[in-house]
């Protein structure tokens, strides 16, 4: 932990806040006249939940091409297209 007066603090901000950034230091007290005023911390990173692939499986029946589209003439009149 380092402790830093308020116009050290106000001089080197940014080096102060990449220290905490990178890990160089878990947290830098900013003191006025000698007493300790505001603790710089880093903030955690929003860590989001793994994605969980193949969700659905085996819900849906397995389907081949020629299954798939054989249907298409149907989608294709429900649309209001002629099939060619």
């Amino acid at each position: 932990m380092t402790t830093v007066n308020m116009l050290e603090a106000k001089t080197r901000l940014s080096q102060l806040v990449s220290a905490v950034e990178s890990g160089a230091e878990d947290e830098i007290i900013i003191a006025r006249d000698g007493k300790p005023a505001a603790r710089l911390v880093a903030i955690a990173a929003d860590e989001k939940p793994p994605r969980r692939l193949g969700l659905l499986e085996g819900q849906f029946p397995d389907m081949s091409l020629e299954d798939f589209n054989a249907l298409d003439d149907e989608i294709a009149e429900l649309f209001g297209v002629k099939p060619e």
